[in-house]
């Protein structure tokens, strides 16, 4: 199976009719915050599609809360990324979230939230969540 490309862009570099996914990268209490999706065994950072008619921060605010629970946060723009799999380019926009406060989680698809000091080791896209997560602990250690 071949391994996604993955590009990483400048923020707002990407057209926002183009982007398709927001991704949110979150710290709650010196932990990063990941989710487990119901139908899976594996974690991944909160994210989602991009609605119609819905901008990349809405669509990252929306995910935040409806995958975590999170009712305080602050959200900051981090980079844009494109990858091409299987003939198909597809992007989205990345963001860092500092959770102030989560609260109970929505009856949604999410079965549970887990706290991690470090990446943890079963991704449900290990391919792409690896390279987004080394960028975002970057980005978050300058600020």
């Amino acid at each position: 199976m071949s391994k996604p490309i993955v590009e990483f862009h400048a923020p707002f570099s990407i057209a926002s009719e183009k982007l398709k996914y927001s991704i949110v990268c979150s710290r709650y209490q010196n932990n990063w915050v990941f989710v487990r999706h119901h139908l899976r065994e594996t974690w991944e950072m909160p994210a989602g599609h991009i609605e119609k008619g819905e901008s990349a921060l809405a669509a990252a605010r929306r995910e935040l809360y409806e995958e975590t629970g999170a009712t305080h946060f602050s959200l900051r723009t981090v980079f844009d990324y494109s990858y091409e799999w299987q003939g198909e380019i597809k992007s989205g926009r990345i963001f860092f979230a500092s959770i102030q406060q989560l609260g109970k989680l929505p009856e949604h698809e999410i079965a549970e939230v887990k706290l991690f000091k470090v990446l943890p080791r079963d991704l449900t896209y290990p391919d792409i969540q690896n390279l987004i997560f080394e960028r975002v602990k970057e980005f978050s250690n300058k600020i």
